[in-house]
């Protein structure tokens, strides 16, 4: 009886590891990709005169948008009240519906996730309607109808030149600051593979700027969906995800891992690029005792995450050594395919 147990556990096991492996396997870096599935035609945001939306990528035809009143986040939502509908592919079409039902966070199932943490969410409303074309058209359960344009935004800071003084920390030529990581000889980008990156030099208090770009994996969920991170000072985390239409919280992209969500979501769709830019001030220390914490005013997409937040510990994964002590810049691989180019700083 213990044995058929076992092997029937086992058997679940495999099954979920499957799972796992398949979503990770439907990875795509590459936005001229010819593999990519019709899907992401959709996915992405949308703005009309009183709404913005995120139209979210849930794999094999499945999708959920999130509504904002007012305007995308960081362009006019009302920081609080949002809106979830359910998409479908049929053909050329998403048939969009109310999302209805038990659901749950980040679910594996479609038709139970949810993009919220409380669903219903606050100000949630009642749509159904279509993508066609480009163009989200919706009708509310009162008669209100929505017309929703597709657009593609871009970083205001995206490509932006170094100043005089700055250390160019990658340029496409060479990867002559970092230890890790492939320049790819047709794109000049630089790749993860997977595996960290770190700078050569140590670093204190400095403004640094960044380019990334993340893989699109629709299948998956949660921290599957192209984990990584930007370690200052390889001491503190800023989470580097596609979490594009979620919260914001700590774990995704934009916050502080395990100490502070992000003041808004700001990460843009997967297989965009997106921008950090960052001011860090290093942790004070005298005789070994930190006297003071480390602070960050961080910018995503050029949209204010955090203003002087003061950071009061190290993040997982960061070096033994005391808080207040200069260290390296660490771009984390976490067996994830992310995509950097644009990098440079300037210390303080």
């Amino acid at each position: 009886m213990l044995s058929s147990f076992l092997k029937f556990f086992s058997i679940l096991i495999s099954f979920g590891a499957l799972e796992a492996s398949s979503a990770i396997n439907e990875t795509y870096t590459s936005a001229k990709d010819p593999n990519l599935s019709k899907d992401f035609i959709y996915q992405g945001e949308y703005t009309g005169e009183t709404h913005g939306a995120q139209v979210i990528s849930l794999g094999n035809g499945h999708f959920q948008a999130v509504l904002f009143p007012g305007g995308l986040p960081g362009n006019g939502w009302d920081k609080k009240n949002k809106s979830l509908v359910s998409g479908t592919l049929v053909e050329n079409s998403v048939i969009l519906k109310n999302a209805e039902g038990e659901r749950s966070y980040l679910a594996k199932d479609p038709s139970l996730f949810s993009a919220t943490k409380l669903f219903p969410p606050p100000g949630h409303k009642l749509f159904s309607g279509s993508i066609e074309s480009e163009i989200m058209t919706l009708l509310g359960e009162n008669g209100e109808k929505l017309h929703l344009k597709k657009i593609i935004r871009e970083s205001p800071s995206l490509g932006k030149k170094h100043p005089e003084n700055a250390i160019i920390l990658f340029d496409g030529s060479n990867k002559d600051e970092w230890v890790g990581g492939r320049i790819d000889p047709k794109t000049k980008l630089l790749h993860t593979d997977g595996k960290d990156i770190i700078s050569k030099k140590k670093f204190n208090d400095y403004h640094l700027h960044l380019e990334f770009l993340l893989p699109y994996r629709p299948s998956a969920r949660g921290q599957a969906r192209g984990n990584s991170g930007l370690y200052h000072v390889s001491m503190y985390e800023n989470q580097i995800l596609d979490t594009f239409g979620l919260e914001g919280l700590h774990n995704e992209c934009g916050g502080i891992y395990s100490l502070q969500n992000a003041m808004v979501n700001a990460c843009f769709p997967p297989l965009s690029w997106q921008t950090y830019d960052i001011d860090f001030v290093n942790a004070r220390n005298s005789s070994g005792e930190k006297i003071s914490n480390a602070r960050i005013t961080a910018k995503l997409n050029g949209i204010l995450i955090h203003d002087g937040f003061e950071i009061p510990t190290k993040t997982g994964g960061s070096r033994p050594d005391p808080e207040g002590t200069p260290g390296k810049i660490k771009l984390q691989g976490h067996n994830n395919p992310l995509q950097f180019k644009n990098i440079w700083i300037v210390k303080k």
